[in-house]
């Protein structure tokens, strides 16, 4: 917070802040600053950054504010597991099987997602991540070319003619265009 209260009211490109925490971090404590990107998201879910576009952010003293939306309480997340059957939505993988879950937001906090059961799901942490550095549509995308792709190699055709109806509807509405899929 302390860079962009010495630079209000400007746009600030990303690896600006970037570069000045991490030296500033380790001027300080003489060890390298793992994460910074984590610590920039966070100011701007809590409504202390405003999100310009991609990679910009501005800090008005003006425009602060707290967003209470940040996390699911221990009762949301408990009834959001139980909603979907203690199960990832996207692989059913679960807390039987040895996986972690998370509950996470359909519509991310970025987005104005709320805490909420109806905006909660399911996710294993493989999938969790997944979404965290794709979008949704991506995410969704990817997996689908993936079980075509396993469905191919064990010639379960009607998986295989699934999947690729599924993958026609992101090519019919150009959706996720850059991702390549071949049958």
């Amino acid at each position: 917070m302390e860079f962009f209260k010495k630079n209000p009211n400007r746009d600030v490109p990303h690896p600006e802040v970037v570069d000045w925490v991490t030296a500033e971090y380790l001027k300080r404590t003489g060890k390298v600053f793992r994460d910074p990107d984590r610590g920039i998201r966070k100011l701007h879910q809590t409504g202390y950054l405003q999100k310009i576009k991609k990679g910009v952010y501005r800090y008005s003293p003006d425009y602060v504010k707290t967003r209470g939306l940040d996390d699911f309480s221990p009762s949301v997340r408990e009834a959001i597991f139980k909603k979907d059957n203690y199960k990832c939505v996207l692989c059913g993988r679960g807390r039987n099987e040895g996986f972690e879950l998370h509950a996470d937001h359909v519509k991310s906090k970025d987005f104005g997602g709320e805490a909420t059961l109806e905006n909660g799901q399911t996710l294993c942490s493989q999938h969790n991540f997944l979404k965290k550095n794709f979008k949704q549509t991506e995410t969704g995308k990817r997996f689908f070319i993936r079980l075509y792709e396993v469905a191919k190699k064990e010639k379960n055709h009607e998986l295989q003619n699934f999947c690729a109806q599924v993958l026609d509807v992101f090519e019919r509405n150009n959706i996720n265009g850059h991702i390549i899929w071949k049958r």
